[in-house]
């Protein structure tokens, strides 16, 4: 499947995506409302939603993602918006030779797609050497909540004009874990005749301590933990955790 295709179910997938809470979530942390000259690395940038709201707020920005496929959507969309950032086609946990930035942010429970603890140390570590002194990292993920309550077992459909979905969402392997199993039916303009597409999906999340004792190991301070777009604690029924944490100062 083409990589037009491929967008079209992406962003049709995630049209309802709350990608304003995300840039209100990140205006809050950093204090700022515009991000006029603002350096920002979005890891797991996808077919290019937020970095075309940070261009217009100001930011330079610069996307990584590991799909070649999303990369050329995301080149398409911003040039489209007026503007070309850097886009590296890179593994979150093997980031190099991006540049050194003020902000670097993995949203949309993109983190959620690593397995294992190594696979989190190592993007932890990777953001930390991009990050100027004094820079913030901010992430989010699925609460352990939303893994076993929310997803596993659950089964979620649409069925729209040019596409149908079926997804399932079954217990992985790993403490924590899901596979969802996605069939997309694609309706080809050309012939209306329908496309059947398979995907699957894997994502784990770990515990908020976890994920604290990792920053600190990766050697970030001034770590901030909240839940679902606010700065609420997080409980037991929250959903999407948020981090925010930063880059220490030499000699502090």
């Amino acid at each position: 499947m083409n990589y037009q295709a491929f967008a079209f179910l992406y962003d049709s997938l995630m049209e309802d995506a709350p990608y304003e809470r995300w840039i209100d979530y990140l205006r809050l942390q950093l204090n700022q409302r515009q991000f006029d000259g603002l350096s920002v690395l979005d890891v797991g940038c996808g077919t290019g939603e937020l970095l075309v709201r940070l261009q217009k707020e100001g930011a330079e920005t610069v996307g990584v993602d590991l799909s070649l496929e999303m990369l050329s959507v995301a080149k398409e969309k911003c040039e489209q918006a007026g503007f070309s950032p850097p886009l590296f086609h890179q593994s979150m946990t093997d980031l190099e030779g991006l540049g050194s930035f003020d902000v670097v942010t993995i949203f949309c429970d993109s983190l959620n797609y690593l397995e294992t603890e190594v696979e989190v140390c190592r993007t932890f570590e990777g953001v930390h050497r991009h990050l100027q002194e004094g820079g913030f990292f901010l992430f989010d993920v699925h609460s352990l909540n939303k893994i076993q309550e929310g997803f596993i077992g659950q089964t979620f459909a649409e069925d729209g004009e040019d596409l149908a979905y079926i997804w399932t969402s079954f217990e992985g392997v790993y403490p924590h874990s899901i596979e969802h199993e996605l069939t997309f039916f694609v309706r080809e303009e050309s012939s209306g005749y329908y496309e059947r597409v398979l995907e699957l999906h894997k994502q784990r999340t770990f515990s908020i301590k976890q994920y604290h004792d990792w920053l600190i190991k990766a050697g970030f301070c001034d770590i901030s933990v909240y839940a679902d777009f606010t700065v609420a604690t997080p409980t037991d029924q929250s959903e999407r955790i948020f981090f925010t944490a930063r880059k220490k100062m030499r000699g502090k």
